[in-house]
C-alpha cells in the first residue's frame, strides 16, 4: 500500500468526468482525418485490434468515435507508409504509437526468458522462417506450406505460423502491414524507422511509462489498473507512485461512497471543480473501446454493469451478440445490439435496451440518439436502418417514427 499519504476526496460525478475527458468523450474536438486518428491513438495509448466483423472492426470504431471523419484506410497508412504506429501487444493485440516502441522490450524479454510461449519452440523452423524473410522480403503465413496431410485451423496452427507469431512476440519480426487483415511479417531491423529509440528501458523507466500512460489516458487509475497484465513491475510502480506523491507530481484520490483501493491522478491534470461537458452528445462505444474495457471501473464510476456477450451461449444472452454501450453525457443510457447487412446496405438494430435508471426523455437526447445511429450506420456502409426489437415502449414509439434514414 502507498503509505502516510493525505487523500483528496472527489465525487463519483467528478471521477466520471475526469475519466471521460481523458478518453476524449466529453464532446471535445480531435484533429480531423489521419492526423486526428494518430492523435487519438496517442491519447488513448493503444487501440485494441479485434477480428469480429459483424460491424466495422473494433480498432476502426474506437478511433471513429473520437474522429468522425475517420476512414479505415487511415490506420493502414499510419502503419505501413508513415510508420507512426506499430502493432504489438498491450493487454491484447493493439496498435501503439511508434515512439513507445522501446517499452515493448519489457514483454519481449519476458517472453524470451520463458521455456515456451503458447507453443514449444521449434528452432529449426524459426531459423527457416527468418532465413526466408531475410532473403525474400516480407511474407505472410500463407507463403509457407502446410505439413503434408494437415489442414490448419484457428486452433491448430501450422509450424511456420507458430514460428512467425513467436518471432513477432519476441521482437525479431514486426508486422509491416496487413493484406485483407492478414499479417505481413518482416525483420524488425528493416521495418522500424531509424530515428526510433531502440534502447531497453530500466525498470524505473518502465514503471514511469506505465504510470504516465495510464493516468494520461484514463485520468485517474488504481495500481491494479496501471499494472494490469504486466508481470514483474508492480513493486516498482508502487514505489514510483509513492515517490511522485512525495514530489507532488501525483495526487492520491478517494471517491466518495466507494470502498476501494485509492486512485491516483497527475497533479497537472487535477481540477477540483466538476468538469463541464463541452457538448452533450451520444457516443456508441465499441465493446473493446478503451473507456469500457475495465468492467470494474465502469461499475465503480457509472454503476453500469456491462459484459460483451459474443462469448456467451446464444440462449444465455441478455442484450445480444454485439451490444454497444450508449453513453449520453456522463451516464449510460442503454445498449444496442447491432449488425451491418453489407450486401443489402441495411443496418440492423437487433435489440435496443434502455437502462433502468435512465430518465432523460428530452428532445435533445432523442435527436442525438438518431444522429448517432445514422452516423454509425453510414460508417458501416449502410443506407437504411431497421429496428427489430426495443425493450422500452417509449423509445420504440419514437424510434419507429424515424426511418428511413434522414
Amino acid at each position: 500500500m502507498i503509505k502516510n499519504t493525505q487523500e483528496i476526496e472527489i465525487s463519483q460525478k467528478q471521477a466520471r468526468r475526469i475519466a471521460l475527458k481523458a478518453q476524449g468523450l466529453l464532446g471535445q474536438k480531435f484533429y480531423k482525418g489521419k492526423r486526428g486518428a494518430l492523435q487519438a491513438i496517442r491519447q488513448l495509448s493503444y487501440i485494441q485490434i479485434d477480428t469480429i466483423s459483424v460491424v466495422q472492426r473494433a480498432h476502426h470504431h474506437t478511433i471513429w468515435t473520437r474522429v468522425p471523419d475517420y476512414h479505415p484506410d487511415m490506420i493502414w497508412r499510419l502503419l505501413e507508409k508513415d510508420k507512426e504506429i506499430f502493432e504489438y501487444w498491450s493487454h491484447a493485440a493493439a496498435f501503439l504509437p511508434i515512439e513507445d516502441f522501446r517499452y515493448s522490450h519489457w514483454k519481449k524479454n519476458q517472453v524470451k526468458a520463458m521455456d515456451k510461449h503458447w507453443f514449444e519452440r521449434d528452432h529449426k523452423m524459426r531459423k527457416y522462417v527468418l532465413d526466408r524473410i531475410r532473403a525474400e522480403g516480407p511474407m505472410q503465413s500463407k507463403n509457407f506450406g502446410n505439413p503434408s496431410g494437415t489442414k490448419p485451423s484457428w486452433y491448430t496452427w501450422k509450424p511456420a505460423k507458430i514460428a512467425l507469431e513467436q518471432l513477432f512476440i519476441e521482437g525479431e519480426l514486426m508486422i509491416s502491414k496487413r493484406k485483407k487483415f492478414q499479417k505481413v511479417f518482416d525483420l524488425t531491423e528493416r521495418t522500424l524507422p531509424e530515428h526510433i529509440d531502440r534502447s531497453e528501458p530500466s525498470e524505473d523507466e518502465m514503471a514511469d511509462y506505465l504510470i504516465k500512460r495510464a493516468l494520461d489516458s484514463h485520468g485517474l487509475a488504481q495500481i491494479s489498473e496501471i499494472n494490469y497484465l504486466r508481470r514483474g513491475i508492480k513493486a516498482s510502480i508502487k514505489r514510483r507512485i509513492q515517490e511522485k506523491i512525495e514530489g507532488k507530481e501525483i495526487i492520491q484520490l478517494k471517491i466518495k461512497g466507494l470502498e476501494s483501493d485509492p486512485f491516483y491522478i497527475l497533479s497537472d491534470n487535477f481540477d477540483n471543480k466538476v468538469l463541464r461537458i463541452v457538448n452533450k452528445k451520444i457516443y456508441l462505444l465499441n465493446p473493446f473501446d478503451n473507456s469500457v474495457i475495465q468492467r470494474k471501473r465502469l461499475s465503480n464510476f457509472f454503476n453500469f454493469n456491462y459484459q460483451i456477450e459474443v462469448y456467451v451461449p446464444q440462449k444465455k444472452r441478455q442484450f445480444g451478440y454485439y451490444s454497444l454501450p450508449i453513453l449520453w453525457g456522463d451516464e449510460f443510457a442503454g445498449r444496442v445490439d447491432v449488425k451491418a447487412d453489407r450486401k443489402q446496405k441495411i443496418f440492423l438494430i437487433q435489440h435496443l435496451w434502455k437502462e433502468e435508471n435512465f430518465s432523460d426523455e428530452s428532445e435533445h437526447f432523442y435527436t442525438s440518439l438518431r444522429e448517432a445511429l445514422e452516423a454509425y450506420a453510414r460508417f458501416n456502409g449502410c443506407e437504411e436502418i431497421q429496428l427489430n426489437h426495443c425493450a422500452n415502449q417509449d423509445w420504440k414509439n419514437v424510434i419507429n417514427s424515424w426511418w428511413k434514414m434522414g
